[in-house]
């Protein structure tokens, strides 16, 4: 665990997380004596508040024409099903259902559930497919490798083109990259953002923890409450609303 000592805190835990369960894996199987990490302990997390991406910042994001169409596609898609982005990454062609703007999704677990986004997706996704009736709906720039230790998987790669699935690490590479551009502190933001972002601003615009339970498909409202705790935006519309001096200015 030494190569983590420098890494945050949460990045620490997870490896020992790891490195606890493959332990206990290995007692179980009477490999081992004694436990590895007895001796190390988890850290201290900081809370990370404000999540969620301001709407308006967001509206920037996904009008910015620097981005391509495929981006921009992925990005509205997670904002407004509020999904996770290895389910809407994993889609195929026939998995969508354009009439009732709707797509039936792989969970954790390997359960299927339908998914539902808005206008904006519905305008866009007739373009990414260009009468595609096959393969991953999100594609790779390149061609999928046909042999060798990076092969793709047949049901990766787009039949017409060859081209294979769009990873979930190159999707988060390039919106971190596009995002920065639209972030004050030049950061950048990730696809899980997108999510949060989604179901916060559901939950700002009064919607019950049971209509946001059903759009998120969290089996537990105690999970849920980490993804709709309003922010810095609803913080700073309350104060803006309950400001008597700058109604009383616009009166005058």
């Amino acid at each position: 665990m030494a190569r983590w000592d420098a890494a945050a805190a949460a990045t620490f835990n997870k490896h020992l997380a790891a490195l606890n369960s493959f332990g206990a894996y290995c007692r179980r199987q009477e490999w081992l004596a004694a436990d590895p990490g007895r001796l190390l302990g988890r850290r201290k997390t900081t809370r990370r508040r404000g999540k969620a991406i301001p709407r308006a910042r967001l509206e920037r994001l996904f009008t910015d024409d620097r981005n391509g169409l495929r981006e921009r596609v992925l990005w509205r898609m997670l904002y407004e099903t509020c999904a996770r982005a290895d389910e809407i990454l994993g889609l195929d062609v026939p998995d969508l259902d354009m009439e009732f703007r709707r797509a039936l999704v792989v969970e954790k677990g390997g359960d299927r559930a339908y998914v539902h986004w808005e206008t904006p997706t519905a305008r866009l996704l007739p373009r990414l497919l260009a009468g595609r009736t096959t393969g991953p709906v999100f594609l790779a720039d390149r061609r999928a490798s046909a042999a060798g230790r990076r092969a793709s998987a047949l049901g990766d790669i787009d039949p017409d083109t060859g081209r294979g699935r769009l990873s979930y690490p190159r999707a988060e590479y390039l919106f971190k990259q596009a995002s920065k551009l639209h972030d004050p502190h030049g950061a950048g933001y990730t696809l899980h953002q997108l999510r949060h972002s989604g179901l916060t601003h559901l939950a700002a615009r009064g919607r019950s923890a049971a209509e946001l339970q059903a759009k998120s498909r969290h089996r537990h409202l105690a999970t849920l409450g980490i993804y709709v705790q309003l922010g810095e935006e609803t913080s700073a519309r309350i104060t803006a609303e309950n400001d008597e001096h700058h109604h009383r200015r616009h009166r005058r």
